[in-house]
């Protein structure tokens, strides 16, 4: 049970592995306004960045979950940098279908609403996890401008424009579902030229390194085609942001 290897090799150096900033990060964790001792469960964690830079800067207390041994032992890793490994911990596992032991504050799926089959299923997921009163994030892509042809939507690595909501969609779905939306923080273009052009950079450092590995071909593939794709696809149609909800 983990990530396929090659996602690992493009995300090698991100903390966030989605398209939100250090700086964006700390925006949303300032725009909650958690008291100390907080707890949060965050879901396909990740290398863990949410819960450790959380618990530096707001006290939290909390539980990650992810399928990645690597990025899993990268958020022990952080926890012990920061000084926070007494407030966090760390589970390898599969987050679909992870539910807390006790109810916490801020239950969190920033980017992987896979986990639940989409966001219906993903908000039932972490609802499970929840407090009555607690505050849930979700962190899910939407079109910035609906694409009009499927030439844009195989560019931007979805299957069908329906797969993806505008923004103002997203928003009311969360309302369908009975949440009310209290604050969101989005990622910008900038935001996703960090994101993305990492990916490039890992990837061609990796190839430098491993020019006979078994994954070399196709990842040198995709490098060629891979920058012009998400310039003329991706970073103009594909919006992202993280999404804080209470139910009604």
């Amino acid at each position: 049970m983990d990530l396929p290897r090659s996602f690992v090799i493009r995300e090698s150096s991100h903390r966030n592995h989605n398209p939100f900033t250090s700086e964006k990060l700390a925006t949303l964790g300032h725009a909650l306004r958690l008291p100390p001792d907080a707890s949060v469960l965050d879901l396909a964690c990740g290398s863990g960045e949410l819960l450790c830079t959380w618990a530096r800067d707001h006290r939290v207390t909390g539980t990650g979950v992810d399928i990645s041994t690597a990025f899993i032992d990268r958020a022990r890793a952080r926890a012990a940098e920061l000084g926070v490994a007494d407030r966090v911990g760390f589970v390898h596992g599969d987050a679909a279908g992870h539910v807390a032991d006790e109810p916490v504050d801020v239950a969190a799926c920033v980017g992987a609403s896979w986990i639940g089959g989409g966001v219906p299923g993903t908000v039932r997921l972490l609802q499970e996890s929840l407090k009555q009163d607690g505050i849930m994030l979700i962190g899910e892509p939407f079109w910035r401008r609906r694409p009009v042809d499927q030439d844009v939507v195989t560019g931007c690595h979805v299957d069908s424009v329906d797969d993806l909501l505008v923004l103002p969609g997203l928003v009311e779905q969360f309302g369908s579902l009975g949440y009310d939306v209290v604050e969101m923080v989005l990622a910008d273009q900038d935001s996703w030229d960090r994101y993305r052009a990492a990916q490039w950079l890992n990837v061609r450092r990796w190839l430098a390194t491993h020019p006979d590995d078994e994954l070399a071909a196709g990842l040198r593939a995709e490098l060629t085609t891979a920058p012009a794709r998400y310039a003329r696809y991706e970073r103009e149609y594909v919006g992202w942001g993280v999404f804080v909800l209470m139910r009604r």
